[in-house]
């Protein structure tokens, strides 16, 4: 075997071994960033398993038979966890032409994470005002792009921002009628929810937008699965209906965002349509979901897709829903009820926020 064939050889054997131990890694629930950052490319790594899979067949057979013994287990247990967004698996939320539904209830939403310094301001104004949605969501958004932007958003009778520089500003915007709109820091200072109570068609219904911290060099995720708890929480308590959007910094089949949806009682319209990957926005077919839909059963939509790039690392999610919570419940799969395991898990997760939160402040007195 010449040099470089025995290279090659090594490098194919190293990339598997090293798929498989992200694999296991992700199965555990710690929050370390460099384990949690495998949560997010699945489908990436299941081709990748696949390619290494015929790779071994064809070229290295004899070397270690639990290697594509454990390829071929762990590319199975990936393809289940995607699977549920894709046209193979059931929906959740049923799609709707508005004439099957009560038009005064449908509204169009926008959703962005603008990339702060992203300064193509003239791209993110001309994708609102092309499609005038009814609320619009921008995140990363400091001082200077609240104030490109306020043209664009001065048709929007209910406005809520706070514009920050460190990647964690936030706007919201509503043609709907607002009211009890407010702005919160649920886990971090300095990172901002919004929580709004809409109205549309005759129906109230709550409106909570985030954007938690991602897994990162030196910022783990106690702090994102706390925020996402508290917020599934809120919902939770809630006796309207309920829409929940924004960057999670989390990906649509990750442990935190079932909990999310189990305990907020949310349904994902892209379950069994597709995974609508968001980020990043020059390779949406080679990325992931961070931007998020949820709504609680009382929602139809009409249309959802992913937008056209404008500039920043994210693409916008665009969709056409519709409040008609009688129709909705009759067609809509209904809502997974939390088990105890859920409430456990809840529990577990704003423990694990409360004691990391408990040592940074210990942390901090001593520096």
């Amino acid at each position: 075997m010449t040099g470089w064939k025995k290279a090659a050889i090594w490098a194919l054997r190293g990339v598997s071994v090293l798929l498989v131990a992200g694999s296991l890694l992700s199965t555990t629930d710690l929050n370390q960033w460099w384990i949690r950052i495998w949560d997010f490319p699945r489908i990436q790594i299941l081709v990748a398993m696949i390619l290494c899979l015929a790779a071994l067949a064809k070229f290295d057979r004899g070397w270690r038979p639990w290697l594509p013994l454990a390829l071929a287990a762990f590319a199975i247990w990936q393809a289940y966890r995607v699977l549920p967004y894709t046209p193979l698996a059931g929906t959740e939320v049923a799609r709707v032409a508005e004439q099957q539904t009560d038009r005064t209830g449908c509204f169009t939403a926008l959703t962005l994470n603008v990339l702060q310094d992203n300064r193509e301001y003239g791209r993110t104004i001309d994708l609102i005002e092309r499609l005038d949605p009814d609320i619009v969501l921008l995140m990363e958004t400091d001082q200077a792009w609240a104030d490109a932007v306020a043209p664009a958003l001065a048709g929007y009778p209910g406005r809520i921002d706070r514009p920050l520089d460190n990647t964690y500003g936030i706007m919201f915007a509503s043609k709907l009628p607002m009211t009890n709109a407010s702005i919160q820091d649920l886990a971090q200072k300095d990172t901002p929810s919004v929580f709004a109570t809409l109205s549309v068609g005759g129906h109230d219904f709550r409106m909570i937008a985030l954007h938690p911290r991602p897994p990162v060099p030196d910022q783990d995720t106690e702090e994102r699965n706390a925020e996402i708890v508290m917020a599934a929480k809120k919902a939770q308590d809630l006796a309207l209906p309920v829409l929940a959007i924004g960057d999670f910094n989390d990906v649509a089949w990750s442990d935190t965002t079932r909990l999310f949806k189990d305990i907020g009682g949310f349904l994902d319209p892209r379950r069994g349509r597709g995974t609508y990957a968001t980020f990043p926005a020059g390779m949406v077919w080679l990325g992931w979901p961070l931007d998020h839909l949820f709504m609680t059963e009382e929602f139809l939509f009409s249309e959802m897709r992913v937008g056209e790039s404008v500039g920043s690392d994210h693409r916008p999610v665009i969709a056409r829903l519709c409040l008609d919570p009688e129709r909705a419940k009759a067609r809509n799969e209904e809502a997974e009820a939390p088990d105890e395991d859920d409430e456990e898990e809840a529990g577990e997760v704003m423990e694990e926020f409360e004691e990391d939160t408990a040592k940074d402040a210990v942390e901090g007195e001593a520096g």
